[in-house]
């Protein structure tokens, strides 16, 4: 296989020409662009970006960290930023990060090295734990939360969560437990932050007792059941902070012998196409996800082309949705 040196004999360039050629196209003459060019195709080497790539200063590409690929809500985001990415002519490349800062670094990298032109971010931005926003790398933060730094597209969930919590008090609901994600998950903080408001504004304390931490998988949401079946007096509803915790508790409360809604009702976060057909049905918020990812992938695309977005943070709406699940408790 062809070198970076044998290139240089050939375009009787030196290799740091030829590496600027790769990286930063547009500080070598286009004479010398010619010849690396030429020399390129001549010896069939494969650079870390194709020529034509590089001549329009592009990789065509873009990069999204995942930091659970096998979250469904990711999934749906993912859809609406390939949609975009195609009409734009670009490939999506997903980062399976595993939600590890040390995978993310490698992603990052990419771009520096120009093997890719942006990021949108599906990990929450937490402070003092984030490569992103920087400077230098185009990014743009999907499904975020209050306060994230740089571009961002998100809902509010601080609002949304205590309209959910509101609804259960409403209903009768007074010992309103929560599943929650793990604890220093900025969707966790701002969730929890809405359940509380909601309390605060019925005259209703605050119980540190009955909020059961998970962190967003199924497994965590069937384990809190654990918790509450235990229990001398159980809460009679139970706000989940995704609809996959709350699909699992449902399936957990069943097996210890509780009927949902008429013992515990229990609500989710997110709307996924399962918590339509599941039994009960479940009262959850609705999540644009689908749009949340068009629109990070459009911001991506408005500052990848230099322009200067009006409004770099978008709150796009939610909707509530009241199913079977939720209910006037017992007594």
């Amino acid at each position: 296989m062809a070198t970076i040196r044998d290139v240089a004999k050939e375009a009787g360039l030196s290799t740091g020409t030829i590496s600027k050629a790769l990286s930063t196209p547009d500080k070598v003459s286009p004479k010398n662009l010619a010849k690396v060019e030429a020399a390129i195709k001549k010896l069939n080497y494969k650079p870390n970006m194709l020529s034509q790539k590089f001549r329009s200063k592009t990789s065509n590409t873009i990069v999204v960290l995942v930091p659970d690929i096998a979250n469904l809500f990711f999934a749906r985001v993912i859809s609406g930023i390939e949609t975009v990415a195609q009409k734009e002519g670009f490939s999506v490349l997903l980062g399976d990060t595993k939600d590890s800062i040390e995978r993310e670094k490698e992603f990052v990298a990419m771009v520096e090295t120009k093997l890719a032109d942006g990021i949108i971010n599906l990990r929450p931005y937490k402070a003092g734990d984030a490569l992103l926003p920087r400077k230098d790398i185009i990014s743009v933060s999907a499904g975020s939360c209050e306060n994230t730094p740089g571009p961002v597209v998100r809902i509010d969930n601080v609002e949304a969560a205590q309209k959910v919590v509101s609804y259960l008090i409403g209903l009768g609901h007074k010992k309103i437990g929560v599943i929650s994600g793990l604890e220093d998950n900025p969707h966790t903080k701002d969730r929890l932050k809405g359940y509380k408001l909601a309390l605060e504004k019925a005259g209703i304390k605050f119980d540190p007792s009955i909020v059961v931490e998970g962190d967003f998988n199924y497994w965590s949401g069937l384990n809190a059941t654990e918790v509450f079946a235990r229990m001398a007096e159980p809460p009679t509803a139970i706000f989940c902070m995704n609809d996959q915790m709350a699909i699992a508790a449902m399936k957990g409360l069943k097996d210890k012998g509780f009927n949902v809604p008429e013992d515990i009702s229990i609500t989710g976060f997110d709307d996924m196409n399962v918590s339509r057909y599941c039994s009960p049905t479940l009262t959850t918020i609705a999540q644009p996800a689908q749009k949340i990812g068009e629109k990070s992938a459009e911001l991506l695309f408005e500052l990848l082309t230099d322009k200067n977005p009006a409004v770099t943070d978008y709150v796009l709406p939610y909707e509530f949705v009241i199913r079977e699940s939720s209910a006037i408790p017992k007594n």
